[in-house]
């Protein structure tokens, strides 16, 4: 319900908890276990951030 996905990064692996950005909500963006995406990491807490972006497969 509030959009949250765990999300891998690339560079180290970690694994990071972000929601969708409001614009992707509003334009009803699905986000699919697999798809690649852009996150914004929060620089209080690198353990959350915002997925501002979906690549084409």
């Amino acid at each position: 319900p509030n959009a949250t996905f765990r999300v891998k990064l690339d560079g180290d692996g970690h694994e990071v908890l972000a929601h969708l950005s409001g614009k992707m909500r509003k334009n009803y963006i699905r986000v699919l276990p697999g798809d690649r995406v852009r996150v914004e990491l929060s620089p209080y807490d690198l353990t959350r951030g915002r997925i501002t972006y979906r690549y084409n497969k």
